[in-house]
């Protein structure tokens, strides 16, 4: 299995917003996304400048749809 791409949670919600998930609410140290073929939400913690851990980043990707190989492209 490939590594996964270590970023913040700025620069995930940046990737998933070109993959046209959208920010419906951000309360707190939490933003809401919401995809508009997709069911669901998917919801991404935002701490100032921290990375994500890999368990919570695949977890995310997993949701969202987006392949764990193909995540090493958003980088």
């Amino acid at each position: 299995m490939p590594r996964l791409p270590r970023m913040t949670s700025q620069e995930l919600i940046r990737h998933l917003q070109r993959a046209g998930w959208r920010v419906v609410r951000h309360p707190g140290s939490h933003a809401i996304l919401r995809h508009p073929s997709r069911a669901g939400r998917l919801v991404v913690p935002v701490h100032a400048g921290n990375i994500i851990k890999p368990k919570i980043m695949a977890r995310m990707l997993d949701k969202a749809g987006i392949a764990r190989h193909l995540a090493r492209e958003m980088e």
